[in-house]
């Protein structure tokens, strides 16, 4: 169904002009925006693919001069992204989900179900499991025994939920996500080569066979509200505490928290982030794409780390971050300004080593 202008100028919070019942079914790109579609522009790089496309209304930046354009209305957006946060929202009609057990569905019959939960095809609920009111669980899930899974819940295709797990209230599951698995911890009946190495940064005495026993997860994971977690995320339960995850915070694709890992509130991991176990990460940290922590450390508030960084020791609350190994910003831009002299500086101590060219006779 169409949107109003003053409809979506309402749930936006922002001022509009124009015609506020003009109605639109859809966002797009400004050049390639339809006459029934909400060109976004707000900023003013991209007032000339308004002249491209076909909508009548757009979102704009304060100011803009939106009659020259050629629309008909338009919505004033101070903050761009904060708009598209609430556009996106407003225009997403999620999943195709029917309320209610699908008959493919298989529950267990001690498994309790809120109001208004759906249950896709060929899900598995197991024992015990509780579920709040409004949860949405697509296809090919799986919930093990003795879960606990807040209200208004979505888990996408194909999640995994390992036994014992406890999730909080608005809790979204990207496909393929993994929560609950066995944390990777293995000991040797002798101090192993890893051990060894830990202690002489380097050094072996002896190389020795060594055998590796396994270290049993007793502990499960415990996630706060408002937590979103990304494709193919893995967080492995806790050994004998559990992991916790942070209320508001985000996992994108493909993160790794590793057992025992506490993560604070508000906290935002990029990509391919890993947490090795037993590390603390304070609330609102922010870490960039394949940044790696180190096992048994502790992030503090606030810290910022850029894309690749690797925390290998304690890090205090609102250093940012860069670097393998990690090291403040403008210390690592300091060091990547001598690392491009060095070919320079070299050449210029080559010839002092070789000293002047003799005289001639």
């Amino acid at each position: 169904m169409p949107h109003t202008i003053r409809e979506i100028a309402l749930a936006l919070g922002a001022e509009a002009e124009g015609d506020l019942d003009l109605g639109v079914t859809g966002a797009a790109e400004p050049q390639a925006a339809g006459p029934d579609q909400l060109a976004l522009a707000m900023d003013p790089r991209y007032a000339d693919g308004i002249a491209k496309g076909q909508a009548r209304a757009a979102v704009v930046w304060p100011g803009a001069d939106w009659r020259a354009m050629g629309l008909k209305a338009a919505i004033f957006a101070p903050r761009g992204r904060l708009a598209m946060a609430g556009l996106t929202r407003l225009l997403d009609p999620g999943p195709d989900l029917a309320p209610g057990v699908h008959p493919l569905a298989v529950v267990d019959p001690s498994a309790s179900l809120g109001e208004g939960a759906a249950v896709g095809p060929f899900v598995v609920i197991g024992r015990d499991v509780r579920i709040g009111p409004g949860a949405r669980i697509a296809s090919h899930v799986s919930i093990a025994e003795g879960a606990r899974i807040g209200a208004e819940a979505l888990i996408l295709q194909g999640a995994r939920i390992g036994a014992r797990v406890t999730i909080g209230d608005r809790f979204i599951c990207q496909p393929g996500a993994v929560i609950g698995a066995d944390g990777f911890s293995f000991v040797t009946p002798e101090k192993s080569g890893v051990e060894e190495i830990r202690e002489t940064l380097g050094s072996r005495a002896e190389i020795k066979d060594q055998t590796w026993t396994r270290i049993h997860s007793l502990g499960a994971v415990t996630i706060g509200d408002d937590v979103e977690i990304g494709a193919n995320v893995c967080i492995d339960r806790g050994t004998i505490r559990d992991t916790v995850i942070g209320s508001g915070t985000k996992l994108d694709n493909l993160v790794h928290i590793g057992h025992n890992v506490q993560v604070g509130r508000d906290c935002l991991l990029c990509g391919q982030v890993g947490i090795a176990g037993s590390a603390r990460i304070g609330d609102r940290v922010v870490l960039a794409g394949q940044c790696g922590v180190n096992d048994n450390i502790f992030v503090g508030d606030d810290v910022i780390a850029g894309g690749a960084t690797k925390i290998f020791t304690n890090a205090p609350a609102g250093r940012v971050l860069l670097g393998y190994p990690a090291v403040k910003m403008e210390t690592h831009v300091e060091i990547q300004k001598a690392l491009r002299r060095l070919p320079r500086l070299a050449g210029r101590v080559a010839a002092l080593e070789k000293g002047p060219e003799p005289e001639a006779d």
